[in-house]
């Protein structure tokens, strides 16, 4: 999942996309409304974490302007601001959660996996296409059949783990190389031109034989029959 964060704070930026990035998100930072304005004119967000005391404009302002573009994206308003009267005006704006700061790490990411399974990437922390089974909350791949009790954990690096997820998550859709690698890397992350290409090879080595399907020319896809 693709979240664009919006922070002034530097240090405190950088702690969160280090902590989100540890999770499995794939963070792009902005540290003024503007920016987050025309960061958001092209659909390549899944969720924002907005901050209200922004250098230029009021992230209000920011929320306000998204949601006159009828947009259904989610919004965290992570702020200092603690008043009743805040919360509320926020929320009535159209942020679909509110957090106080300072706040722990922990419930932050607690409030991201309910949003996420709102949105129906996950109904709960569990992918199960298959013989293959991927917890998103443990991080953890399991491959077999527990009734034939000869399920295996399978070890991948945190980017194979996320293509795994990304193409889990789309059983029976096509995923094109760059819309995996945008659920990768971050704004100016290098990416080597065969990335993606490296981690399916090795995803394939431990998982079943053609669970991961190339589509000449188009992607990558998972059929809903495995």
């Amino acid at each position: 999942m693709r979240i664009l964060l919006v922070e002034d704070d530097l240090p405190l930026a950088k702690a969160l996309q280090k902590s989100l990035q540890s999770e499995g998100f794939v963070v792009n930072h902005v540290n003024q409304g503007k920016l987050a304005i025309n960061a958001l004119s092209t659909p390549d967000q899944d969720m924002i974490i907005l901050d209200l005391g922004l250098p230029d404009i009021d992230g209000l302002d920011v929320l306000k302007q998204l949601r006159n573009q009828k947009s259904t994206l989610p919004v965290i308003i992570l702020t200092a601001r603690d008043s009743v009267e805040s919360k509320v005006k926020g929320l009535d704006y159209g942020a679909d959660d509110y957090l106080v700061k300072p706040f722990e790490i922990q419930e932050l990411m607690a409030r991201l996996r309910v949003i996420e399974r709102r949105l129906g990437t996950a109904s709960s922390s569990l992918i199960c296409v298959g013989q293959v089974k991927l917890d998103t909350f443990a991080h953890k791949v399991v491959v077999g059949e527990s009734n034939m009790n000869n399920e295996i954990e399978i070890h991948f690096s945190k980017k194979e783990f996320m293509v795994l997820k990304a193409l889990m998550e789309n059983a029976g859709r096509i995923l094109s190389r760059e819309q995996i690698e945008s659920k990768l890397y971050h704004w100016g992350e290098e990416v080597l031109s065969n990335a993606v290409e490296v981690h399916i090879h090795k995803l394939r080595k431990s998982l079943p034989e053609k669970f991961i399907q190339n589509v000449r020319g188009v992607g990558y896809i998972i059929n809903n029959a495995h």
